[in-house]
C-alpha cells in the first residue's frame, strides 16, 4: 500500500486537482484508493461531489473524537475510489490536539487499520505547516509536490523541504520525495519555461516528465462536483492527468 502526502503550502499550486485527478484515474485502472481530505476547505471533498454541510462523519471526528476510520470513509461516483471527507471543524483541530499526547501521529495510528484495504492512501494537505500537515508527514512515506508554474511558485519551497527533512530525521525515517509535478503550465510563457528549468535543475530526476498544461476544463470540473474524466474526457486536462498517473504507476516498487 502506497501512502502518498500531495503538499504545497502554497495555495494555488494545483493541490486538490491533482489529488482528485491522479486517484480517480488510478481507481479507473484497477487500483482500490482512499483520499483523505485533511485540508478544513474542503475543497477535495466538494470536488468529488460531496457537500461539507451534510458530511457527518469526518477527518475531524477521526482525528480529535478517535471515531474508527471505517466509520468516517465514504464511497464516491467512482468505483474503487473512497474518501475521508473534511468539513470545517477540522480547522480547529490543531487547537484541539495541540496538547494530546503523540498528537503528530494520530493519523497514523488510524490509517493503521486500513493496511491491505487499499492499493493508495493519497493525502489532501491544508495550504500551511502546521499540525494537520505534520500528521499527513507523518502517516505516508511519499510526498509529491505540485508547483505552479508562475514567478512566486519558489517561494517558500524552501521552507516545505525543510519541514519534510526535519520530519525524516526525527519521526519518519521511511519518508522520501516521490516527485514533483509542473501545474499550470502554458510553452509560450517565458516565465513557465523558466519556473520548469529551475525545478528541473532543483529536483533533477525527481520532476515527473508530464507537466500539467493550463486548462479551463480543469478550473472548470469542481463547480459540478466532477473530476476532469467524467467532465472533459477529452480535454488537454484528461489527457496530462492521465499520462501523470502512468507515471506514478511506473514507480510502484522503486520508490
Amino acid at each position: 500500500m502506497r501512502k502518498i502526502a500531495v503538499i504545497n503550502q502554497k495555495g494555488g499550486s494545483g493541490k486538490t486537482t491533482t489529488v482528485v485527478n491522479t486517484s480517480v484515474n488510478l481507481a479507473r485502472s484497477g487500483k482500490k484508493v482512499l483520499v483523505v481530505d485533511l485540508d478544513p476547505q474542503a475543497h477535495t471533498t466538494i470536488h468529488l461531489g460531496l457537500e461539507p454541510p451534510s458530511v457527518t462523519n469526518s477527518a475531524y471526528e477521526v482525528m480529535v473524537a478517535n471515531l474508527p476510520l471505517q466509520q468516517a470513509i465514504v464511497s464516491t461516483s467512482q468505483e474503487g475510489l473512497s474518501l475521508l471527507p473534511s468539513k470545517i471543524e477540522l480547522a480547529s483541530a490543531e487547537i484541539e490536539l495541540v496538547t494530546a499526547v503523540g498528537r503528530e501521529a494520530v493519523l497514523r495510528d488510524a490509517l493503521k487499520k486500513m493496511k491491505g484495504s487499499f492499493d493508495y492512501i493519497i493525502i489532501d494537505c491544508p495550504p500551511s505547516l502546521g499540525l494537520l500537515t505534520l500528521n499527513a508527514l507523518t502517516a505516508v512515506t511519499e510526498v509529491i509536490i505540485p508547483i505552479q508554474a508562475e514567478f512566486f511558485a519558489l517561494e517558500g519551497l524552501t521552507k516545505l523541504l525543510q519541514t519534510i527533512e526535519l520530519v525524516q530525521k526525527r519521526i519518519n525515517r521511511d519518508l522520501k520525495i516521490s516527485g514533483v509535478v509542473i501545474t499550470m503550465f502554458d510553452q509560450r510563457k517565458n516565465i513557465c519555461r523558466d519556473v520548469a528549468f529551475r525545478v528541473k535543475e532543483h529536483f533533477k530526476n525527481k520532476v515527473y516528465r508530464t507537466f500539467i498544461r493550463e486548462n479551463v476544463r480543469l478550473a472548470e470540473a469542481p463547480g459540478f462536483g466532477k473530476d476532469i474524466f467524467s467532465f472533459a474526457p477529452l480535454s488537454h486536462g484528461a489527457e496530462d492527468y492521465h499520462r501523470l498517473t502512468k507515471e506514478i504507476i511506473k514507480q510502484e516498487g522503486k520508490i
